[in-house]
Order: C-alpha cells, then sequence, then structure tokens
C-alpha cells in the first residue's frame, strides 16, 4: 500500500512540474506537440531512473562515508550530464527523428531540475534504493503526464479562436496555472 501511495502522490499530488515547479523550461519548451512531449517525458524518465539508480549508492557508499555529503549536487550535476551524453548518444543513433524533434532541449536534460531534484529527494526523503527507483519512476511518469496533457491542450489553442494579445506565451502561462489548479484537486488523495 506505501509504494500506491507513493505513485499516486508522485503521479498527481506531489506533481514534480505542478506542485513543485521544477522542470519549467522543458515544460513550457518542448510541449507544443504531443509526440515531442511524450518523447522528452520518455528520455527524461530513462534518464531519472537512471540518475537515482547511479547517484543513490555514489550519496550512501562514497559522499557520506567519507564526510562530502556536501558535494552531493556537484558530483550528480556531472553524473546527471554524462548520462544525458549517453541518451543523446543512442538517439541519435537509434531515433533519429525524435533525437531531431527535440533538437536544443536534449542537451537541457542536463541541467533539468526534475533529474536533480528527484535524486536529491531521494536523500532528503530517507528512501531505500526500491522507493527510490519507485518513486523516481512515478515522478518520471507525472512529469511526462503533465507534458502530453499540455502539449494536447497546446495543439488545441493552436486552431482555436484566441484573441490576438493571447496568443503564444500569454495564453499557454494561464492554461499552465489552470493545469496547476487543477491537479491541486488530487491534493486530498495521499
Amino acid at each position: 500500500m506505501e509504494y500506491i501511495l507513493m505513485i499516486i502522490a508522485a503521479i498527481f499530488v506531489n506533481n514534480i512540474v505542478l506542485s513543485q515547479f521544477l522542470g519549467i523550461c522543458p515544460f513550457l519548451g518542448v510541449s507544443k506537440k504531443i509526440d515531442t512531449a511524450a518523447g522528452m517525458g520518455m528520455a527524461v524518465a530513462f534518464v531519472m531512473l537512471i540518475a537515482t539508480v547511479v547517484t543513490y549508492p555514489i550519496y550512501y557508499y562514497v559522499l557520506e562515508p567519507n564526510g562530502l555529503a556536501f558535494m552531493q549536487t556537484i558530483v550528480y550535476i556531472l553524473v546527471i550530464a554524462a548520462l544525458v551524453q549517453m541518451v543523446e548518444i543512442i538517439l541519435k543513433k537509434s531515433v533519429p527523428s525524435l533525437y531531431a524533434a527535440l533538437g536544443v532541449f536534449l542537451p537541457l536534460i542536463t541541467t533539468n531540475c526534475t533529474i536533480l531534484g528527484v535524486a536529491i529527494n531521494v536523500i532528503n526523503f530517507d528512501y531505500d534504493l526500491l522507493q527510490s527507483v519507485v518513486y523516481a519512476v512515478a515522478t518520471a511518469l507525472g512529469f511526462t503526464l503533465a507534458m502530453v496533457l499540455f502539449a494536447g491542450i497546446r495543439e488545441q489553442l493552436a486552431i482555436a479562436n484566441v484573441p490576438k494579445g493571447m496568443q503564444g506565451t500569454p495564453i499557454a502561462l494561464i492554461t499552465a496555472g489552470l493545469l496547476a489548479m487543477a491537479f491541486m484537486g488530487f491534493s486530498g488523495i495521499a
């Protein structure tokens, strides 16, 4: 039951984008098309899972025992950057269309604060490795859900009769705010 509550909380209640406001850059920048948003979500999910699995033992077996816990953020950023480079190489060779669609936003996964935030949250919440993996996967699903929902709404807004002064970024920000408010409705669940 604990894992089910953790999953529901990470996806809906404490959504990394809509409640914690981490990952706003890709949320706004890559959410114009559903397929691009889903691809970005999957790339972030992969990196988030691998980063959590790699950074967890680094913290508990290298940083903390040697009194270097203060280096956590710097070390995590370096690990995440290396993982993103690996994902970029794999996407470029295996899925060139997704690689081209993500464009400049793929290297931005390196500095995507959702990945760093999850890696740090796992330590702050004192999760064990299994809980960390469940939390990372659920948070990635929540990130992807928010991205895909927002992209679907933005695709509809592109063909809607929006007043000229509200087209583009203004209506996107208002929509993001409304989506965040909608997710607040889940706050009593977990």
